[in-house]
Formats: structure tokens, C-alpha cells, sequence
């Protein structure tokens, strides 16, 4: 038997995106990432060009990609 707790299952996903060089270019790239559906924080790091997602299930990478795009920028792909 498997014990529910209050807290939702969530997924996280570290994404590589290329062409980030300010708070801006993070800020950016996290609203349109934040506007999908299931999407619960983002944390985008420009000088790693690493974008942290975490989502109530496993997101459409086709989704992350037209999102990124949207903001400007590419996705290179999972990390």
C-alpha cells in the first residue's frame, strides 16, 4: 500500500539553452516557460544556460522549445 502525503508529485527538468546573457534574457525565458500548463517555478541561469523546471508532470519538449523560442532564444536540450 502506498501512503499519500499532502504534497503533490512534481517533476524537475534541467533544459540547456543557448544565447542567455543577462537577468533580463533569464527573466524572458522563465515567463514563457512559467505560462505552460503544469509549470510550477522556473529557474533560468545565464551564465550556465541552465533553465530549471518544475512541473506537476513531464512536459512536451516540443512545448519547452516553442516556449524558449517565443522568449528569443534556443534550445539545445536536456542536461
Amino acid at each position: 500500500m502506498t501512503a499519500q502525503t499532502g504534497t503533490p508529485q512534481t517533476v524537475t527538468t534541467s533544459y540547456k539553452v543557448s544565447g542567455m546573457s543577462c537577468g533580463h534574457c533569464e527573466g524572458s525565458v522563465s515567463a514563457e516557460l512559467s505560462a505552460l500548463p503544469g509549470v510550477s517555478s522556473v529557474k533560468a541561469v545565464a551564465s550556465t544556460g541552465e533553465v530549471t523546471v518544475v512541473s506537476a508532470a513531464p512536459l512536451d519538449e516540443e512545448a519547452v522549445r516553442a516556449a524558449v523560442d517565443e522568449a528569443g532564444f534556443e534550445l539545445v536540450g536536456t542536461v
